[in-house]
């Protein structure tokens, strides 16, 4: 059975109808805030790609992607279902020609097969996967930041429309400017805590926050999480987590950042101790700077669905499956599952 937490007393604001209404409104609204706040222009994306091409996200390196060959195909060709499209966006930038400070966006749909099931964690992902190209000197924390706070402005617009349509959503939750800290400050802060433990306690004190420097080991010889290493700058990436009011606790909602150059891809797989990664085609792309430097990340449209309509389960806004004791559950305490 999946992991699951019923609020107490919990009552959805929208009915069914309304619900999906208000996801589209969501949807428009955030899409084209976030193309204008950050010049990107929306392409198409895959939902597979071929697994020798190196493109597909490994997200932790644990997860085994859905596979399968065609009759179409050499046999031996194995395709994979996306995970993400973390690096095909990378190398989309540069077969399209996108010049700096400009770039792609687009609706990535996965499936992550191996994903653990709770409130917001599904079998099906969906979300906007954003790239976008840098120069050298963009490189910096104080850049990152600068696009963070774009990305945080396009959220505010998103909840004072809802609002203004629903009223019955109540207050606004998010704070004009988001808090930004390290994961080294995080846990010099919670020293005693485990990370989604001083993810909670963060959140739930400044209710947006961006967590910086993901990946790397910290001073206790923990990591605060994992990241794949070969395409965030481990010292330049960010997650952006808002706090969930039926949950009481932190709801990620995109991840991001400066992406590796040749330097930091090598440093990074040692680390992770993945070299013969550097053999794969985007990864020689990137160490004979055929791909541009570049920053981007996902943005999780039925997580941003369920924090503006104030929803306790993912499955109230995205069409899933889920075990026969979750949808009893769900049924049992007004929480419709699509």
């Amino acid at each position: 059975m999946s992991k699951i937490i019923i609020p107490k007393d919990y009552k959805p604001h929208l009915n069914l109808i309304e619900t999906e209404v208000a996801i589209k409104m969501i949807k428009d609204t955030f899409e084209r805030r976030l193309a204008e706040q950050l010049r990107l222009t929306r392409v198409s994306a895959p939902l597979f790609l071929l697994k020798n091409t190196g493109l597909n996200d490994n997200l932790s390196g644990i997860e085994k992607p859905v596979s399968f060959t065609s009759f179409e195909l050499n046999h031996d060709d194995e395709i994979e279902i996306i995970h993400s499209l973390a690096k095909w966006k990378r190398d989309a930038l540069h077969r399209y020609g996108f010049e700096r400070h400009t770039g792609l966006y687009t609706d990535m749909n996965a499936i992550r097969k191996d994903e653990e099931l709770d409130n917001i964690h599904s079998m099906y992902v969906d979300q906007w996967d954003w790239e976008m190209v840098i120069s050298r000197e963009d490189r910096t924390m104080d850049y990152l930041k600068a696009i963070v706070a774009k990305i945080y402005n396009a959220l505010l617009d998103v909840e004072f429309l809802m609002i203004r349509h629903y009223p019955q959503l109540g207050e606004s939750i998010l704070p004009d400017e988001i808090y930004f800290i390290t994961s080294q400050e995080l846990e010099d802060k919670y020293p005693d805590f485990t990370p989604k433990q001083r993810e909670k306690a963060i959140t739930k004190e400044h209710k947006a926050v961006c967590i910086l420097q993901i990946g790397d080991i910290l001073k206790s010889g923990h990591k605060h999480d994992d990241r794949a290493p070969d395409y965030d700058d481990w010292t330049l990436n960010a997650d952006i987590l808002v706090y969930n009011t039926q949950l009481d606790d932190a709801l990620e909602i995109s991840s991001m950042g400066i992406r590796v150059d040749d330097q930091t891809l090598k440093e990074q797989l040692e680390k992770a101790h993945s070299n013969e990664r550097l053999a794969l085609p985007y990864h020689q792309n990137i160490i004979n700077h055929v791909l541009p430097l570049s920053i981007g990340g996902g943005i999780g449209q039925s997580r941003l669905c369920m924090f503006f309509l104030r929803k306790a389960h993912i499955g109230e806004v995205q069409a899933s499956l889920w075990d026969e004791e979750t949808m009893k559950l769900c049924a049992e305490n007004q929480i419709h599952l699509l």
